[in-house]
């Protein structure tokens, strides 16, 4: 796992994001979608809320976040995100944020199928960086506008702790963008399993 090393490669040259401010990222907890491994992405075309075990996943990731001086709090506005952002909202006492830049990728007209049908239309997972699933969007495009939402807050804050609540691909395509990895190398340098997982949280720098 070379990307978690002190140093980051792009293009041959060390770069790293150097933000005004300390985020943390924190993946909703296990939702309805996950147990039934089907995707769920805007629109929302069935009920998908946290699982009872989700609940007490994000009730364990806001107790280990009491600690961390939290001063703001953005959130996707999907339903599984925004439960996680109303539980960990309660115990740090901070009214949370929705954004829908922090939403999940679009599956497009595979929203709401099972996820094998993605294995199926693509062959290799680095294929989404540039090629969109139909009527959806690109790995590139997520990336887009999550980095779009990340120099918005980071420009209107400093010396803050934010937390950032959101979905296993916008947060590790934002991982890769603040280690300065490009997706390519990410997907090629990062086993699956060692993504954020559901329930955690990570320092983003």
């Amino acid at each position: 796992m070379k990307l978690y090393n002190s140093s980051y490669y792009v293009n041959g040259l060390l770069r790293c994001m150097k933000l005004n401010n300390k985020y943390y990222i924190l993946r909703h907890g296990e939702a309805v979608s996950n147990i039934k491994q089907i995707t769920s992405s805007w629109p929302e075309k069935f009920e998908n809320p946290l699982t009872e075990r989700g609940i007490e996943m994000i009730k364990e990731s806001a107790e280990k976040l009491m600690d961390k001086n939290i001063d703001l709090i953005f959130s996707s506005d999907l339903l599984r995100t925004k439960q996680t952002a109303e539980i960990v909202s309660k115990a740090l006492k901070i009214e949370p944020e929705f954004d829908k830049r922090l939403r999940e990728v679009n599956f497009g007209i595979f929203n709401s199928k099972p996820i094998t049908n993605l294995d199926i239309y693509f062959k290799k997972e680095e294929e989404r960086i540039f090629r969109n699933m139909p009527k959806g969007e690109t790995y590139k495009k997520v990336l887009e506008r999550i980095y779009d939402f990340l120099k918005d807050t980071d420009k209107k804050y400093k010396g803050r702790n934010i937390l950032i609540i959101s979905h296993e691909c916008p947060l590790w395509i934002l991982e890769s963008k603040v280690r300065g990895t490009s997706l390519l190398q990410y997907l090629t340098e990062v086993p699956r399993d060692d993504r954020i997982h559901k329930g955690q949280i990570k320092e983003l720098n």
